[in-house]
Formats: C-alpha cells, structure tokens, sequence
C-alpha cells in the first residue's frame, strides 16, 4: 500500500466533502430533487478528484427504476455521478461511515430485512420519488459480491416497482484497472466489498489504488415481464437475465479487446 498516496488522496476526499457537506447542513435542502441534486453533483467532484475513469454505454432512464447488481459501496458513488437519482438501500447502508450519511441526507429509502411492514412503506416512499420525475436506483442482489457471479435477485422491491406500474430498466456495473497496481492487487479483492471485510482498511487500500475505470451499461429499453410478470418470482428471474445479459455483453466485448 502506498502510504503517501492514501495520505494525499484521504486529504483530498475531506478536502473535496467539506464545501459540499457544509452546503448540506446548512441549506438542508428540502425536496427529493433538491436532495438527488446535490448528491449527483458532490459524487461527480469526488470521481473526477479521486481520478476514477467512468464509461456508459446507453442512457440513464429519466424516470421509472433500475436494478444493477451490487460489487462495492463505490457503486453508489458511479450511479449518483451519472445522473440524480434516489437510492433504495439495505438499512446497514445508513451505518455506513460517511457513505451513510451522504445516502441518508440525499433521501435514501432504506428497506430493513425481516421487518412487517418495511416493503410496504418503501413501496409508498419509492412512489413519491417516482412521482417526482426522478429515478430509483437498487439492487436486487441485497448484497454486495465479489463479481465472479450473479447472486439471485430478491423479489420484494421490484415486485413493488411493477405493482405500481413503473418501468425497470436493467444496468450492469464492472470495474477494471488501467494501470498496474502491483502483484497482489485484483478488482475482486480490492475495489469490490464484499463478505465480513473492515469496510475502513478496504477505504484505505482502494485509496492507494490507481486508474480504476467503472463501466455502466444500460439497456435499451426496459424489460419487458412476462404475462406471469406480476408474480414476484417470476419477475425477479427476468429481471435476474436481463441484468446477466448486459454483462455477458461486457464480458465479450473485453475478450474482443483484449
């Protein structure tokens, strides 16, 4: 690990938070768009001043939900950088250091696992941010993974999405490195959170880290359920593939250039 460059870049990233934290406390903005205004635009000064590279390939959907599947806490910082947005979260995300707080300000909806109820009121919050014109962002996986993999989507949130009638549109989100950060150093291990890790030592170790490129994609349209759409587990297998064939797509077009 480079201790300089986690020093300077640690200086940096609380160098970069105090304008816009300040301006969150004290303006305390009071609308959800006011609210996903100023998390886009704090996650793109973070990503340009942390040097992280981000390619889309499609467009970011102006209204309706998208489901990505889940590698890092930085995910949330890449999808915010694109484009206002609200989140809906596991309930652990708000003990977060400093990512909690960002999302929970921001208007974060948090879904607390095992709790009656807590479907059925992020199904209400989620429609007051839909019917304020802006998206919602989750991942259906619940959890964060190491990538190898897509783990089996959970059927709660978006068979709450599509009781609404909203549209889903599927995205997928991988990490790449362009530069050598040394042996020892993998996407899997390094930029992605995942298991029962120190959330603080991986801060620090992807803080040393150089030339880390996100790649989103979105699809082009969004998925079309089935007529057996509305039954959750149904849904949740579709929209299990349709987020899987985005990243087939990103997994070939790697091979073709590599």
């Amino acid at each position: 690990m480079n201790l300089f460059r986690v020093g300077w870049r640690t200086i940096r990233l609380l160098g970069m938070f105090v304008v816009p934290g300040t301006e969150l406390l004290v303006k305390r903005p009071a609308t959800r768009e006011q609210r996903a205004e100023w998390l886009h635009r704090f996650c793109a000064r973070g990503t340009r001043g942390m040097g992280i590279e981000i390619t889309v390939e499609g467009t970011f959907p102006e209204q309706g939900a998208v489901i990505s599947n889940h590698l890092s806490y930085l995910d949330i910082v890449v999808f915010a950088t694109l484009h206002p947005c609200v989140f809906v979260s596991k309930e652990e995300v708000r003990r977060w250091p400093v990512i909690g707080w960002m999302t929970t300000m921001s208007g974060t909806v948090y879904v607390a696992r095992g709790h009656g109820g807590s479907a059925m009121r992020a199904r209400k919050e989620m429609q007051g941010v839909l019917d304020a014109g802006l998206p919602v962002v989750f991942f259906p996986e619940g959890t964060t993974s190491n990538g190898s993999h897509l783990l089996k989507f959970r059927s709660g949130l978006i068979s709450q999405v599509t009781s609404v009638g909203a549209p889903v549109t599927a995205a997928h989100i991988s990490y790449s490195f362009a530069e050598d950060n040394g042996p020892g150093v993998s996407v899997a291990d390094d930029v992605c959170y995942w298991g029962n890790r120190s959330m603080l030592m991986h801060v620090l170790k992807f803080l040393a880290l150089r030339g880390v490129r996100a790649q989103v994609r979105f699809a082009e349209a969004p998925i079309a359920f089935s007529s057996d759409g509305l039954h959750r587990k149904m849904a949740a297998m579709e929209a299990r593939s349709a987020v899987e064939a985005l990243g087939l797509g990103t997994v070939t077009e790697r091979m073709h250039h590599s």
